[in-house]
This record gives C-alpha cells, sequence and structure tokens, in this order.
C-alpha cells in the first residue's frame, strides 16, 4: 500500500510541470498574438482610437500606450511562450491584465458602448465574459509563479552551457 501510494504522489508531481509548461505557452501564444493583432492587422491607431473611448487617459498619453502595449504582449508572451526571462514576463503580463481589468471595470460602471479593443473585432466589449476571462489570467499567471520554476525554458539552457 505504501509503494502504490508513492508512485501515485510521484505521477501527480510529473503531470505538474507538463500543466505548467502547457499553460505559459498557451497564455504566451495568446498574448503574442493579441499584440500581432493590434500592431500587424489592426493597426496601432485603430488600437489608439479603441484606447480613447474609454475616456481614462489624457489625450496626450492614449497615442504612446497604443505602441506601447501591444510591443509588451509581443515581447512578454513571446518571452513566456520560450521559458525565457519568465517571472519578468509574468510580472509584464500581470500588470497589463491588471490595467485591462481597471480598463473595462471604468467601462462597465461608465456604462459605454465600446470595442474592447482586445483583437481585431469591433464587437462591443461583452463584461460578463470579461469579469471571468481576466481573473483567469490572473489564476494562470498566479499558478505560473508558483510552479514555473520546475518547466524547461530557453534560459535554464543557457544556464547549462554556460556551467
Amino acid at each position: 500500500m505504501t509503494a502504490s501510494k508513492h508512485s501515485e504522489g510521484s505521477g501527480d508531481r510529473a503531470v505538474v510541470p507538463w500543466i505548467t509548461l502547457s499553460l505559459r505557452v498557451l497564455l504566451g501564444a495568446w498574448f503574442l498574438f493579441s499584440g500581432g493583432v493590434k500592431l500587424w492587422s489592426k493597426g496601432v491607431h485603430a488600437f489608439a482610437t479603441d484606447i480613447a473611448n474609454y475616456r481614462l487617459l489624457p489625450d496626450a498619453l492614449v497615442l504612446p500606450a497604443a505602441h506601447l502595449v501591444p510591443w509588451l504582449e509581443v515581447f512578454a508572451g513571446l518571452c513566456l511562450m520560450l521559458g525565457f526571462w519568465r517571472r519578468g514576463s509574468i510580472l509584464v503580463i500581470g500588470g497589463l491584465v491588471i490595467s485591462f481589468i481597471v480598463f473595462i471595470g471604468w467601462a462597465w460602471a461608465q456604462q459605454l458602448d465600446i470595442s474592447c479593443g482586445c483583437q481585431s473585432s469591433d464587437e462591443p466589449i461583452r463584461y460578463w465574459f470579461k469579469a471571468v476571462e481576466l481573473p483567469a489570467y490572473l489564476l494562470v499567471l498566479a499558478w505560473l509563479w508558483f510552479k514555473d520554476h520546475a518547466t524547461p525554458g530557453l534560459d535554464d539552457q543557457k544556464v547549462q552551457n554556460m556551467a
């Protein structure tokens, strides 16, 4: 009975790195995609219009934010996917998600009928969906923060090659 409990426990521990790696790659790919759409499909100026529609930033900050956010999404998403600068990419994506929560919460409180600005769609924000989606990202990021030290990434290979 002790041996079977031991093997079950080690099997559970073997699954956690695969779950963690899958979450890291999927979330990283999602942010890479989201930033890429804003940069190369939708366009930065259309994204700037989406940001301005929230009526939360001063006009002088709208265009700089429209340029900065997609590049942060692309860079942090790519780093998260590849396992490079994992903690930094988790922090950057977490900061973006928190800012998205603030912006969407503000729009919801103001009852604005605007496009989210998330991808290339011009559909109005589905506030209840965002109320589930954005905290889910934070849960995944928390999981990655505490569990991701055991999964492989490019930065691990670099450290091994230096030794």
